[in-house]
């Protein structure tokens, strides 16, 4: 009788997850970890000179 293996078949049909993706890329990772910390104290630093009242 013959056998018939669909998990290999499956195996290679299903994709990876974006989030595992992410995650497992080190590089990306630190990209982000420094990336947004710097997006957003710069849209901070805007926003308080921007509140800095006009001098007469």
């Amino acid at each position: 009788m013959k056998e018939t293996s669909d998990k290999p078949e499956k195996d290679q049909e299903e994709k990876i997850p974006a989030m595992q993706t992410l995650i497992d890329n080190p590089f990306l990772l630190l990209f982000i970890g420094v990336a947004m910390p710097t997006v957003f104290y710069l849209i901070w630093g805007i926003m308080e000179i921007v509140t800095i009242p006009v001098a007469p």
